[in-house]
């Protein structure tokens, strides 16, 4: 299974890597964000939110109490947050499957709580806190589809990650 590996050593750099996520987002698209709290994984999300053409003046903030957010912009984008939930079974009562398999992109906090309902094919971005502002993201591709489109992911991502706002 291939991955890379992004350090980020600002809130300025992971908010490009945020927009370039956006720009290779496409229809269908599912991101899995994991990391612990306080990681950014709500931050990330508002980058890639704004990459799609969200106005910076709508609020994108952790849907934690509501579990899904939806938002206008290239793709529509549902913004979900599960960190409420103890498990897939709490899933029956949301409109999950609406903002999962819908005609945008989907960016899911606390995926492990979806289980086996997670959809196969998505990508999985691990956020790890290595400062104050530092973090270290790992992007795994999960399906044939992802896995196809993983060296043109990760030469946009590298890119990012290698220019001055990044360094």
């Amino acid at each position: 299974m291939t991955r890379i590996v992004l350090h980020s050593p600002s809130e300025e750099c992971t908010s490009a890597i945020g927009r370039g996520i956006a720009e290779l987002l496409e229809p269908g698209d599912v991101l899995a964000l994991r990391g612990e709290l306080g990681a950014g994984k709500t931050f990330l999300a508002r980058a890639i939110a704004h990459g799609l053409g969200v106005p910076v003046s709508v609020p994108i903030t952790s849907p934690t109490f509501t579990f899904i957010n939806e938002y206008e912009g290239r793709l529509p984008l549902a913004h979900i947050d599960l960190y409420r939930l103890s498990g897939p079974d709490d899933l029956d009562t949301l409109p999950w499957q609406d903002a999962v398999y819908g005609p945008g992109a989907a960016v899911i906090e606390w995926p492990e709580r979806m289980g086996a309902l997670l959809p196969e094919e998505h990508w999985d971005l691990g956020i790890e806190i290595a400062g104050d502002e530092i973090r270290t993201f790992i992007l795994t591709p999960f399906g044939a589809g992802n896995d196809a489109r993983s060296p043109g992911w990760f030469a946009k991502l590298l890119e990012i990650a290698q220019s001055g706002t990044c360094r």
